[in-house]
């Protein structure tokens, strides 16, 4: 007898299913491993979770068709950790399973035993030599922060501490990394590290291999391809290795006798999954933590305000360096608007280049690189009428812009030509409303014109840039790593990421523009970087202090007293408006919940249907809010409601998101 969770999204199938093992299969049929199952009169996959003596089952039970596979790819402790996510978002155990293990490759699964290359290491599959775990490190760079000695103590010792990393400034942070992980291996345990993008997990796999040593640790990204992702995959899984850095996924790696996970820049858009039922690696790596009892450094340069609340939850506690470490690392900062500024240049508050951002620029050139960040990519991003400054827009109601100078007008979102005359005043005059990264290039070379200028962003993003003296303009994330450290860094248009409808936008901002700061070298080295953005916005503030402790507390008192999330649980329900009544009944939600919506769905957020391009019909959005404490019982609820619908076959797509990263 076998226990089988059998790859079927639908919410009310969401549950083991009894089948027989035959015979021939008896040996080959262990736990965790894939088989093919007859399920609805079709040939399905699923995992087998445990054989068992009995069923609970009254009725006829059918036969394991197949062993696909007898390597043990769902262990135990993975299997309740996607049972754990699945609750936790309402999603079901299938949806989970196909986030956390990747498709097999039976090329790869075969020759595995011939070893792989991971990263900076090469792995010599079964044949791999046990390599000793390195002693304890010495803190090295941890000492910079008040409770960093103890954190990697404590790793060291065996134990599970939980911690809110405020990394300082500066190029440290894959090192201290690599630091913390080797404390947890000193102990005998693995690790899992984290990174929201590739260039990250890069530096992330450099200083782990400088650390640790050869044979220590593999990486995982999507970007590897099937058949390696899958055999890496395989080494964790069989034990081989005892440590794996990688993208959101590698949140599920199967590390055995876990110690520590790490998650860096935790507020990354990219840690957030976009497929069903769309869990965060943060929330992820935290429970996986608790269920193992294992410890977790979870931190960036800056601080979400879902970070704060594991703080005052108590459930982590904070490293953070004092005030005078701080000043040592931190370059520095100053708004273009501030008052001595204006009454040198009276510009300074409207000015998008204005003189302070200038001189920084012209000074920092004379001792190496400097970064200017422009939030937006393109040429003119968002244009206007020259007479009556009204936005240009299409018939669709996206934004018109400008992909280059004397290039035809287009929309934002649907790419259709749009005419530059002006619907209200008829004018067919254009004025700049949002300038993009590669304007900016164009305006910084006239301005420099002996010096190089270069553009990273979009599809071409840079990785690192020399020492010698260039200007670089670079999206948000996409800035390149320059080898002794910018010499400053101006931060372009913070009107347009603080002025975002979203309720994170002060809160991303002061992410970017920190993540930006801190490749720039420390004040005593001459470091500087202006932001062009008022002065009087907390999030300036705090990068002037370099606070993010501070501002994530103030973010989640605010969302505290208007019972926004993380301080209340929320749930984002879109669909068809008769498709959702199922899902909002009074009745069947937990006591308190409040309702909010219905608000219609913009054209340019439904899906684009296959066949003819057209996009769904008219959808609408709901929000269901429940205190912190009814988390669970809301995601109980709405699974169970998506169950009803699906035993019903009723008609009409319906998106169930716990905890939306955006609420708009």
């Amino acid at each position: 007898m076998a226990a089988v969770a059998v790859q079927n999204p639908l919410p009310h199938l969401d549950r083991p299913f009894d089948y027989l093992v035959p015979e021939a299969l008896a040996e080959l049929a262990v736990p965790g491993c894939r088989v093919r199952v007859r399920f609805a009169g079709r040939l399905t996959g699923g995992f087998l979770l445990e054989r068992k003596a009995a069923s609970e089952h009254e009725g006829k039970l059918g036969y394991l068709e197949r062993v696909v596979s007898a390597e043990p790819v769902l262990t135990p402790e993975l299997a309740a950790l996607a049972r754990a996510v699945a609750d936790r978002y309402g999603g079901t155990l299938a949806d989970v399973l196909r986030l956390a293990i990747p498709p097999r490759h039976a090329a790869a699964e075969a020759a595995h035993s011939g070893g792989l290359t991971a990263g900076n290491t090469v792995l010599a599959g079964n044949n791999m030599p046990a390599g000793s775990p390195p002693p304890p490190p010495d803190p090295g760079s941890w000492r910079r922060y008040a409770t960093g000695t103890s954190f990697l103590a404590a790793l060291a010792d065996g134990r599970g501490p939980r911690a809110v990393w405020s990394a300082l400034p500066g190029p440290d942070w894959p090192a201290e990394i690599a630091l913390a992980v080797g404390a947890v291996r000193g102990s005998g345990r693995g690790a899992v590290v984290v990174v929201p993008d590739a260039r990250d997990l890069q530096r992330v796999d450099a200083a782990l291999a400088a650390r640790l040593g050869p044979r220590q640790h593999i990486v995982l990204s999507a970007g590897l391809g099937p058949a390696e992702r899958y055999r890496r995959w395989l080494a964790a899984a069989r034990g081989e290795v005892a440590v794996v850095a990688g993208t959101r996924s590698a949140a599920f790696a199967p590390v055995a006798n876990l110690g520590l996970v790490v998650l860096w820049d935790e507020g990354d858009d990219l840690l957030a999954e976009p497929r069903a039922p769309y869990p965060h690696a943060r929330e992820v790596l935290a429970i996986r933590a608790y269920l193992t009892r294992a410890g977790a450094l979870i931190g960036g340069f800056a601080r979400t305000a879902e970070a704060e609340l594991l703080l005052a939850a108590r459930w982590a506690r904070p490293v953070a360096a004092e005030r005078d470490a701080v000043r040592a690392a931190a370059p520095a900062i100053a708004a273009a608007g501030d008052d001595p500024e204006l009454a040198r240049d009276e510009a300074a508050r409207s000015a998008r280049l204005p003189s302070l951002a200038l001189r920084t620029v012209r000074d920092g050139l004379a001792s190496g690189p400097v970064l200017v960040q422009v939030p937006r990519q393109g040429y003119l991003a968002a244009v206007g009428c020259e007479n009556c400054r009204a936005q240009a827009r299409c018939d669709c109601g996206g934004p018109a812009e400008l992909p280059g100078s004397g290039a035809e007008l287009r929309c934002g979102w649907c790419g259709s030509p749009v005419s530059r005359r002006c619907a209200r005043c008829g004018h067919d005059g254009l004025r700049a409303l949002l300038t993009g990264a590669r304007r900016t290039a164009e305006e910084l070379t006239r301005a420099f014109v002996s010096v190089p200028v270069v553009t990273s962003g979009g599809s071409s993003v840079l990785a690192a840039v020399g020492g010698e003296p260039a200007i670089v303009v670079a999206t948000p994330g996409a800035e390149p790593v320059a080898a002794a450290g910018y010499s400053a860094a101006v931060l372009l248009d913070g009107w347009v990421l603080l002025g975002r409808p979203s309720l994170r936008a002060a809160e991303e901002a002061l992410r970017r523009w920190m993540n930006a700061a801190a490749l720039v070298r420390p004040a005593p080295e001459g470091g500087t970087v202006v932001v062009v953005a008022d002065q009087g916005q907390p999030a300036v503030q705090a990068l002037i202090r370099w606070d993010p402790a501070t501002f994530a507390g103030r973010e989640l008192a605010a969302r505290a007293e208007l019972r926004f999330p993380p301080a209340a649980r929320m749930a984002a329900v879109t669909g068809a408006g008769d498709a959702l009544a199922p899902l909002l009944d009074p009745a069947l939600l937990p006591a308190g919940a409040e309702v909010l919506g219905p608000v219609p769905v913009p054209a340019s957020l439904r899906r684009v249907r296959a066949a003819g391009g057209e996009r769904d019909p008219e959808m609408v959005r709901y929000l269901v809010r429940v205190p912190r404490s009814a988390g669970a019982d809301l995601a109980a609820a709405l699974h169970d409601a998506q169950a009803g619908r699906s035993a019903r076959k009723e008609a009409g797509s319906v998106r169930v998101q716990l905890d939306p990263a955006a609420l708009v």
